[in-house]
């Protein structure tokens, strides 16, 4: 399935359903070349004894996105994520959050991958879209999109 939109000119495509079937919801977002890939999964059991929604939203820029190959033996892709791959995160959790049912109580996770940047459409929209996106077309309960 694809939905475009145009957006100030450019034009916004969701697509689902070729990539990462094996998760709950999954959509490649693109903008120009910048390309996005957004995966939602959830567990099939509740965490018992907790009083907040276990949602864990982790945003990823590969150097490879931007065409960057990192030349160091500790290549940054594997390690701790960047100070603004932490505040992307956020900023794509921070809208999910309260869309949540109030006694949901199974982890989740949220992960989108940059795959592609041309330096030209940010991706953390992107992200945001996207993680709405995927999680609204799973069977997680979600009172979005946003």
């Amino acid at each position: 399935m694809n939905v475009s939109n145009n957006i100030n000119g450019k034009t916004l495509n969701i697509e689902t359903g070729r990539v990462a079937k094996e998760s709950s919801g999954a959509v490649v977002v693109t903008m120009g070349e910048t390309v996005v890939l957004v995966t939602a999964v959830s567990t099939d059991e509740t965490r018992e004894g907790i009083d907040f929604i276990p949602l864990t939203v982790d945003f990823q820029e590969m150097s490879y996105a931007a065409g960057k190959i990192p030349g160091n033996f500790f290549r940054r892709d594997m390690g701790r994520p960047s100070e603004k791959e932490m505040l992307t995160s956020r900023l794509i959790d921070r809208p999910l959050r309260p869309l949540f049912p109030d006694n949901y109580n199974f982890e989740t996770q949220v992960i989108a991958s940059v795959l592609s940047f041309d330096k030209e459409n940010d991706p953390d929209p992107l992200g945001i879209v996207g993680a709405s996106a995927a999680i609204t077309i799973s069977d997680i309960p979600f009172g979005g999109p946003v």
